[in-house]
């Protein structure tokens, strides 16, 4: 009888894990070392069982005695795995994905995308992807504390960015930290892969550099911000509540109102975010995108497996997400990792904005608090203030 030499390896599952890509080995000491979705274990099970028995009933040497005791124990090992696997899950509170009544993930919910990790990846951790245990607790402390405005308030006046900000505030040094943690809410965890970015691709971490045309807009959208305004279309969208600073699409993390809810049916997901309560309609019925720009972009969605694929453009001119241009092209997609995690990941596009495309991966906490009414501008004495003081200087200019 012709030997079978037959290894096995043993994967085990960890619950906490959040990565589903097990195409390129892991280290040992990383977060995503020695994990594996459930849903995968169930096919690694299957297979198994199935290699095993092909492979003995394929071979004419072997008879049928022998067969099926080895049937039995392939039998044995796929049910030993595949039961395992939902007793690891269970044991710590996570489930397998949650269905619609058609059979598709249950993304629905309020989610929460607060987060002290940065976007961009600090030069103090160069090629450093993940933190380690050790360092999360101390890193969160630190970025809390940084960003406290009302700590060391008078050094941080004199503190301002590439892009004239003090503590995030685009205004000269006597109206900087207005805002003090009471309106501040950006969350005082990392992301639960303890990256150091959110940020994925480039592998470095940072967001690629401008095209010239991109650094030319941007020096135009400044000079265009800095001058006298003639009415309520000279301002930026944000400030006019036509956009939120944080809804996207695509969504990132800042500031404050960090929370979006996601409806679904057979038909149609709505994205409702608590920013400007901007929602979003996205029909899944496989219509192209048309011609019509909209502030938002044109917003179709269609499933890949287990996983909402929803593709944007034709943004208007006006609209910038980070300095884009009406050419940006987004591509985001939801993943319900367990029962209070959804995996949300972004991919933009813009050749005259970026020499490369880039991608964001960023996982959201179910909330168990509804989302509150965000009212722009009820209320808000911002416009009638900064428009009166544009026709106050036009005036004392021309005395």
């Amino acid at each position: 009888m012709r030997k079978l030499g037959c290894a096995i390896r043993v994967w085990t599952y960890n619950p906490k894990c959040l990565s589903r890509r097990l195409e390129a080995p892991v280290a040992s000491d990383a977060p995503d070392a020695g994990c594996i979705d459930a849903r995968r274990g169930l096919a690694l099970a299957s297979t198994f069982r199935n290699t095993v028995r092909r492979h003995f009933l394929s071979n004419g040497e072997v008879s049928t005695m022998t067969i099926r005791p080895l049937v039995i124990f392939s039998n044995c090992c796929a049910l030993a795995l595949l039961f395992s696997l939902p007793a690891a899950a269970q044991s710590d509170g996570i489930s397998m994905p949650l269905r619609t009544p058609d059979g598709r993930p249950d993304l629905s919910g309020v989610w929460d995308f607060r987060t002290v990790t940065p976007v961009e990846r600090p030069e103090e951790f160069a090629d450093q992807e993940f933190l380690s245990e050790e360092e999360v607790a101390a890193y969160a402390a630190e970025q809390v504390r940084a960003k406290n405005a009302d700590l060391n308030r008078e050094e941080k006046k004199g503190v301002t960015t590439e892009r004239g900000q003090v503590n995030g505030t685009r205004e000269s040094s006597d109206l900087a930290l207005a805002y003090n943690d009471f309106w501040w809410d950006r969350g005082t965890v990392v992301v639960e892969t303890r990256r150091t970015s959110l940020v994925v691709d480039p592998p470095n971490g940072r967001i690629p550099p401008l095209t010239d045309a991109a650094s030319m807009r941007a020096a135009e959208r400044i000079r265009i911000n800095q001058r006298l305004s003639e009415g309520p279309e000279d301002r930026p969208l944000g400030e006019r509540c036509i956009t939120g600073f944080n809804s996207g699409p695509p969504m990132l993390p800042a500031a404050y109102n960090m929370n979006v809810q996601i409806f679904q049916s057979a038909d149609y997901v709505v994205l409702l975010n608590e920013m400007v309560h901007n929602a979003r309609i996205i029909p899944l019925d496989g219509s192209d995108h048309g011609t019509v720009p909209m502030w938002t972009g044109v917003s179709r969605g269609r499933w890949d497996e287990n996983t909402l694929v929803v593709e944007t453009k034709n943004f208007l001119r006006e609209t910038s997400f980070r300095n884009s241009s009406k050419d940006l092209h987004v591509i985001e997609r939801f993943e319900r990792l367990s029962e209070g995690t959804l995996l949300y990941t972004f991919t933009v596009t813009d050749p005259t904005t970026w020499v490369r495309p880039w991608t964001v991966e960023l996982p959201m906490r179910q909330s168990e608090l509804p989302l509150f009414e965000y009212a722009c501008h009820e209320g808000n004495y911002g416009m009638d203030g900064t428009l009166s003081g544009a026709r106050a200087l036009e005036k004392q200019s021309g005395e």
